[in-house]
């Protein structure tokens, strides 16, 4: 009876690793025809030579940290891929034979934006998406990184990144946004269509809260700065906007 489980635990995992190493091998062969037809300097380049392109040392402190909170809070601290959200997330689509769960890293969300769309749909472009990860982060900086995933976000009513967002909601640069601005703004990109605050104020709001709860078990802010940005009145300044 021990021999039988141990083989059909051996057969389980030899079914295992084959069924990963083909969905990898699958998604080798997908990375490498996407960085053929565009090469990942040049992809990341559409959009850092955009002029409204902001650096990451022109990004508001509360920003970065509003978003690190809500998106990735291990993103800084983070070395390489998280290989245990990754085995844990391939058992359970490999046990539902498709893609029922996916990683969310910042990284990660930049390589669906490059190169799949915005969408992994399968396990061959789950794995596509790791390659990508890994060139990226071989290639650029956490720093670079972060700049680049806020400026190609869609921050509702039109915008698109970070500073046609700050601008065209409160005239401000990046750099010089409220605690309650950057918390608002850093819950946009989750939904725009919900989220966007010519018609989804009180939505965003809701939304707002949640990123300064994430901030403030973060240690980013105390429960006062909490309080006080949550009460903060942050309707976009362009009034026609507010008429909408």
């Amino acid at each position: 009876m021990r021999k039988k489980l141990v083989s059909l635990v051996v057969v389980l995992f030899l079914c295992c690793f084959t069924a990963f190493a083909t969905i990898m091998g699958q998604g080798y062969l997908r990375y490498k025809r996407e960085v053929a037809a565009l090469p990942i300097k040049q992809a990341v380049e559409a959009y850092t030579k955009d002029p409204d392109y902001v650096s990451f040392d022109k990004i508001d402190e509360d920003f970065v940290k509003a978003v690190v909170s809500v998106e990735d809070k291990r993103y800084f601290s983070r070395k390489g891929y998280d290989f245990i959200a990754l085995f844990r997330a391939l058992y359970h689509n490999l046990l539902a034979g498709d893609l029922i769960e996916g990683g969310s890293t910042i990284t990660e969300q930049i390589a669906k934006n490059l190169y799949l769309d915005g969408y992994v749909t399968g396990l061959e472009e789950k794995s596509a998406e790791i390659y990508i990860f890994f060139a990226l982060e071989n290639n650029y900086s956490k720093e670079e990184l972060f700049a680049l995933y806020t400026n190609m976000n869609y921050y509702g009513d039109g915008y698109w990144g970070i500073r046609q967002a700050s601008k065209g909601y409160y005239d401000r640069e990046p750099d010089d946004l409220s605690l309650a601005q950057a918390a608002i703004l850093a819950g946009i990109p989750n939904a725009p269509a919900i989220y966007q605050l010519s018609d989804g104020y009180e939505d965003a709001k809701g939304r707002q809260a949640w990123v300064l709860k994430t901030m403030y078990n973060n240690g980013y802010i105390s429960q006062s700065q909490w309080n006080e940005a949550f009460e903060e009145d942050v309707r976009p300044i362009n009034k026609s906007l507010n008429d909408q």
